[in-house]
């Protein structure tokens, strides 16, 4: 029997259970599925599973070698086998003392030389120190899409409470109302921008960047360039923009982007809150990064996450997850969960190059409790398809004074994974079928004392590296994106014909009509 067999097994036999009958048959269910790393705490007790189907689950994560892929990543192997890269965005968050060899060289060293790099240009920028036009800094603006800007702005939102540098913004979409919105308000002499490309050649990101030199340079003429720094490698394009080699920060290949707000990427969240602080959010990511490497499978929080998500993903076939922050400074978490695990592993071809015989990757929603309660939980409660879901809550909110509201907060959180989990019978409902709840709606919570810097650090640690067991047990590559290129590619043939006005020559009779359409009402 295969190891997928005997997980559909388990399936067929827990799936006649209630999960309330789990709990009743074990009173210590909670101590038995729960975890603990420094002061985060992750309940997995509300899923469908007992210890017969985890240690089938574990079977499996040894059977497709976990620990061995695991060292193989940490030690700078070049598992991204598509690309021939190694993977080491754990080495951007190492300890200076440790050694990590990429092609025969050690590449800490170089890490925290632009670490300090970052550090000596943000105090500067921080302190007032640096002034591009003769003023003090009051505004960061930051450029990039993706990666480039999911990632540092999810992060600048949630540690808000601990910025006290210049006031942060991002732009990301080439419609140009995001950048028009953005630039609204503020003073170009008091303005920095980071470009953060790393060819320094992405359509939409040097798309904004020209539009901002251009409103800097409408205002302070030749001195311009001193209103930007970059985060690239592409050297000579940067200096062409204007930005000089002592503002311009570097990463290197074996990072990919939505694994690299712990490099250059974070100079704007660095600058928010601080080098000390972006150093506390580099700690709490290494921590995750040695219980990772450390814990025993069973014990392992990414692991079990992961476990538990091919168990709802290939063996009860659920094919969305909910990711639910009851914070609201993490508004953003779920769509930078999102695109690192969509983007990683939402693909069909092995690393062999044949088709994937399971699905892999599940949709991934989400939004800040209590907003999502008034919005999409009927779905999650009474709807056909069971979305399992991630809760996450703080202890102690950042308001002493409104602690009265955390605490509800807190209330509502824990209360809807138990209405998930226990439902509603109909009998329960007073015979009203409309209140009748299935419950058996499974969920996992973390608990942590405050969202605070490290402990940011190590939730988003722990979430990659669920992604990348996931993508062992799938066998795919998680450190490439081709599916995003073919769009990128054609959108460079639409344009032209857009511009040149030549609907007639798209490759296909909808194209066509679309492009039409689009260049008469342009003309009206």
């Amino acid at each position: 029997m295969s190891c997928y067999d005997d997980l559909s097994a388990h399936w067929s036999r827990l799936r006649k259970q209630s999960m309330r009958n789990l709990f009743e048959q074990n009173p210590s269910r909670f101590n038995a599925m729960s975890l603990q790393c420094k002061d985060i705490l992750f309940d997995f007790s509300k899923t469908h599973l007992d210890g017969d189907a985890i240690s089938a689950l574990i079977a499996l994560a040894e059977k497709v070698g976990i620990e061995e892929q695991r060292v193989a990543m940490l030690s700078g192997e070049k598992i991204n086998v598509t690309e021939g890269r190694a993977v080491l965005h754990t080495a951007l968050r190492s300890d200076p003392e440790c050694s990590i060899t990429v092609d025969g060289k050690d590449v800490v060293p170089d890490v925290h030389d632009v670490l300090s790099r970052m550090a000596e240009f943000s105090d500067a920028v921080r302190s007032g120190e640096y002034q591009p036009s003769g003023k003090v800094v009051t505004d960061i603006v930051n450029i990039g899409i993706g990666g480039s800007d999911l990632g540092p702005k999810m992060v600048a939102d949630a540690l808000s409470p601990y910025s006290d540098g210049p006031r942060v913004h991002f732009v990301s979409n080439v419609d140009g109302a995001d950048i028009s919105d953005t630039l609204a308000g503020l003073d170009p002499e008091t303005t920095l921008f980071i470009i953060a490309s790393k060819t320094f050649t992405t359509q939409e990101t040097m798309t904004n960047a020209a539009t901002a030199k251009s409103w800097v340079q409408d205002q302070v003429g030749e001195n311009a360039g001193n209103h930007f720094c970059a985060v690239s490698t592409n050297l000579d394009a940067t200096r062409a923009f204007g930005i000089s080699d002592d503002r311009t920060f570097g990463f290197w290949d074996w990072v990919g982007g939505r694994y690299s707000v712990w490099s250059a990427i974070g100079l704007p969240v660095m600058i928010a809150i601080g080098p000390d602080g972006f150093q506390e959010f580099l700690s709490g990511a290494r921590l995750a990064d040695q219980h990772f490497a450390d814990a025993p499978l069973l014990e392992n929080i990414p692991v079990m996450m992961a476990l538990i998500g091919i168990w709802h993903r290939n063996i009860c076939d659920f094919s969305t997850m909910a990711l639910l922050p009851y914070d609201n400074r993490l508004s953003n978490f779920p769509r930078w969960l999102q695109q690192l695990d969509m983007e990683s592993n939402g693909k069909t071809t092995t690393k062999d190059g044949e088709r994937i015989a399971r699905k892999t990757s599940p949709i991934i929603f989400g939004e800040p409790g209590t907003n999502g309660q008034h919005a999409f939980y009927q779905l999650l409660h009474q709807g056909a398809d069971i979305v399992p879901c991630d809760f996450l809550i703080a202890a102690q909110g950042h308001e002493p004074e409104l602690d009265h509201q955390h605490r509800l907060l807190i209330a509502n959180c824990i209360a809807q994974s138990e209405a998930l989990m226990k439902g509603q019978t109909l009998e329960e409902a007073g015979n009203n079928p409309h209140r009748e709840f299935a419950g058996n709606r499974p969920s996992c919570t973390f608990v942590y004392r405050k969202l605070d810097p490290k402990t940011l650090g190590i939730l988003m640690a722990f979430y990659e590296h669920k992604t990348f067991v996931q993508g062992v047990i799938w066998d795919v590559n998680p450190f490439d994106q081709f599916g995003v290129e073919l769009g990128k590619h054609l959108g460079k043939g639409v344009e032209k014909l857009i511009e040149d006005e030549t609907p007639e020559k798209a490759g296909d009779a909808s194209t066509q009509g679309l492009l039409r359409y689009i260049l008469e009402s342009r003309k009206t």
